[in-house]
Parts: structure tokens; C-alpha cells; sequence
């Protein structure tokens, strides 16, 4: 049932760069293979996320890379240099196309993929890459690699029973969230608040109270208690009962302030700007197209459709039907 919160820090926060280090244009397109665009736009997304950006074009990791064999820290660092650094429009994504087993073995060449789970892939390939050799850590301090300090934070579970108001806390660490917006979606402000409504815990869900020694009727909080630096964000489209695709839009802000939905809800604003989204297109989720709109490091946006990469405005991004957000403090 959860987690203590970590105590050791393996990469110092002040070396995580927020800010992009060098400015430049859009990074290069990325060709298209058949079916293989829910691996573009992941791609493109990380590519422009700041901090991920600044740390692999440091080459920080590689310089000390012991890893044998596949290792993803390594193929993304490539993957970035090569998309921001090269004077082509588009660029095969290769290193990643020949390594997919590795990404997940669920993942099969040719076969059109879920973008979401893609990405919840390659996360944990590069989160395994941090801690190649690292084996003397405790489990609460592998949340504390450079993947975790960028787009990891910390919900906070508090079970409160409802006949002595005993409560019980439990952390879990995140590297994303995922939301169900099949009902009281109008917007993603109104599906947080949802999610930080205290529920009254099913029948199913015994509990019992430590306080009262005996099983009670409870209640349950979740709410951010750390916030990430990068806040990655999925709207879940796929209706798991029927199989269909929900796909109502969801109004979703250019600035979004976490506050309100943090176990500490009086302190300071806790903003969070827009920088990328992915869109999916088509009419179930096992079929039809993913594309993503991307922020530059110079402040621009562009609309990036496998190879094509088009200019255009904050209008355009917010009036999507968007499956991914990436929020950035």
C-alpha cells in the first residue's frame, strides 16, 4: 500500500536545467515506416521537453555509461542530437526502430501501437538505464534518478475511516497520470478536482482500522504530495468496458496551477506551462493516426505529422481533441 517518501537524492535538483540551454529551430521530422507514428510523436515530445534535452545533450550519461548492450539513456541521446542538430527536414528514427523489443516486449514492428503505452515504456527503459550498476540503492531511492527528478513526483493516499476519523497515509511514486474523463470532463481542471474528491471506498475495499481494531466504512484522498518538474498527463480515451473511444474534447489551459489539487493546498501557485500534446485520430484506439504539437526552444509552436513539421499557433494547440499533455514547471 504505497510507499515512504525517499530520503537520498541520486542527482542534485540545481543540476536539472528547466530553461533551454541552446536555442534553435524545430527539431527535424521524423519519417514514418508504417504504423510507427505512435513512436514519432513520443519521440518528438520527449525531444523538446527542456530539462531531458539540456541533460542529453550534455553527455553526462554516455560519458559514464558502463552498460553492455542496449541502453536507452544512450539511444535517446543519439535520437536527440541527431533531431536537434541535424540541417535535414526529417530523419529516420533507427536506433529506436531497431531496439523496439527492448523498449517493450510488447511492441511488434509494423503493428500500429498505443502512443501512451509507448511512452510509459520508454520511461522505464531509461529510468532501468539510470540504475544499471546501481545496486546498492534502496527501492525509495531509485525514484531519485534523473528520469524520476524530471517527470516523476509523489501521490499521497489518505484512507480516513468514517467512524473514528483515524486516517492512514501511503505514498507512490509516478512518472505520469493517467485520467478517466467518461464523466465530468468538461475540462481538465474539473476532471483534477475529481480526482482529489475524497470517495467513499467500496464494500470490496476492506478496511480495517487500525484505531477502531475492527473493518469500517472508509474514505479515500488522493492528491499530489511532490510535485514533478515535467507533469505528463493522459486523457484516457479508451472506454475499457466498451472498447469504443471517447472522444469528447476536453478543454485544457496553456498555464495550469497544481496547487489546488497538492496535499498542501496553501502555499504558492505551483504553474505549469504547456510545451507539447499528442492527438489521436481515427475512430477506435487500436486504429487511425498519431500526431503531436511541440513547443521549440524558440518559443514557437509547430504541429509535427511524422515528417512534416508546420508552424503555427497556441489557438490551434488548445482547440485539440488531445490524448497526451506535457506540463512543465
Amino acid at each position: 500500500e504505497g510507499m515512504a517518501l525517499p530520503q537520498r537524492i541520486v542527482f542534485p535538483p540545481e543540476e536539472i536545467c528547466m530553461d533551454w540551454q541552446q536555442r534553435q529551430r524545430p527539431g527535424a521530422g521524423l519519417f514514418n515506416l508504417g504504423n510507427t507514428c505512435y513512436i514519432n510523436v513520443i519521440l518528438q515530445c520527449l525531444t523538446h521537453t527542456a530539462p531531458l534535452a539540456n541533460y542529453l545533450l550534455s553527455y553526462e550519461h554516455s560519458q559514464s555509461c558502463q552498460q553492455q548492450g542496449f541502453c536507452m539513456m544512450c539511444t535517446m541521446e543519439e535520437h536527440v542530437r541527431k533531431v536537434l542538430c541535424s540541417p535535414a527536414s526529417a530523419i529516420l528514427p533507427g536506433a529506436v526502430l531497431r531496439d523496439l523489443k527492448f523498449i517493450g516486449e510488447e511492441f511488434e514492428y509494423g503493428r500500429q501501437e498505443n502512443a501512451y503505452e509507448f511512452l510509459r515504456c520508454t520511461l522505464s527503459a531509461m529510468q532501468r538505464a539510470c540504475l544499471s550498476g546501481r545496486h546498492d540503492l534502496d527501492i525509495s531511492s531509485q525514484e531519485t534518478t534523473i528520469v524520476h527528478q524530471i517527470f516523476g513526483g509523489f501521490m499521497k493516499s489518505r484512507v480516513t475511516c468514517l467512524s473514528c476519523q483515524a486516517v492512514v497515509d501511503s505514498y507512490k511514486a509516478f512518472l505520469d497520470i493517467s485520467l478517466d474523463i467518461r464523466v465530468r470532463a468538461s475540462s481538465l481542471t474539473t476532471v483534477l478536482e475529481d480526482c482529489v474528491t475524497p470517495k467513499e471506498l467500496d464494500q470490496k475495499e476492506c478496511f480495517r482500522c487500525t484505531k477502531c481494531k475492527k473493518k469500517a466504512a472508509a474514505s479515500k484522498r488522493v492528491t499530489v504530495h511532490r510535485a514533478p518538474r515535467v507533469l505528463t498527463l493522459c486523457l484516457e480515451r479508451a472506454d475499457q468496458r466498451t472498447g469504443t473511444k471517447i472522444s469528447k474534447f476536453v478543454e485544457y489551459p496553456e498555464y495550469l496551477d497544481l496547487r489546488p489539487y497538492m496535499s498542501d493546498t496553501a502555499g504558492e501557485p505551483l504553474l505549469c506551462s504547456l510545451y507539447a500534446i499528442v492527438v489521436h485520430s481515427g475512430d477506435t484506439c487500436l486504429e487511425g493516426h498519431f500526431l503531436c504539437y511541440t513547443k521549440a526552444s524558440n518559443g514557437l509552436w509547430y504541429k509535427m505529422d511524422d515528417e512534416f513539421v508546420d508552424s503555427c499557433d497556441i489557438h490551434t494547440v488548445l482547440g485539440q481533441q488531445a490524448y497526451l499533455l506535457f506540463y512543465a514547471r
